[in-house]
Order: structure tokens, then sequence, then C-alpha cells
């Protein structure tokens, strides 16, 4: 399992999750995607202001798990879930 937390720079929200984000991750991969970038520019046609999202896998309908502040225990489960199917 990979998480994707979707960002914008200078954004102090998008900051307190991905450090609060970082300890719980553990050896779980996590991208971050910058909405203002370029490459990016469907996700911040469809997100806009409504970051940090934190997603299970890639930004998908359902995969969402938090946003604006991490749920940590939204977050464990998720990642106890995907540990087990290994």
């Amino acid at each position: 399992m990979r998480l994707t937390l979707l960002v914008r720079a200078y954004c102090h929200l998008c900051d307190e999750m991905l450090a609060a984000l970082a300890p719980l991750a553990g050896d779980t991969p996590v991208d971050v995607m910058d909405v203002d970038a370029p490459e990016h520019a469907a996700l911040e046609a469809q997100y806009g202001e409504a970051v940090p999202v934190l997603f299970a896998g890639a930004p998908a309908p359902g995969a969402e798990l938090c946003r604006y502040r991490l749920d940590a225990a939204r977050v464990a489960a998720a990642l106890a879930g995907a540990a087990k199917i290994r």
C-alpha cells in the first residue's frame, strides 16, 4: 500500500499533516503531490483549496482517508488492513 498526500506550497495545514503522518506511516511510502504543479492540473481543478487530502493509494473516489487534519485512527486502520493483505 502507498499513501498519497495532496498539498499546496505554503499551506500550514499541509505541513502539519505531513509531519503528523510521518511517524504513523512508518515504512509505508507516501507520495506527496503538489496540486499547484502543472502536471497535477486535474487534481487542482478537483480539490482546489480543499487540501491537504490523504488517500490510501492514488487519488480516487472512495480512497480518501482524511482532509485538512490527520485522522490518525482511520489511517492506522487502513495501514493495519493493508498489512493483513500482504
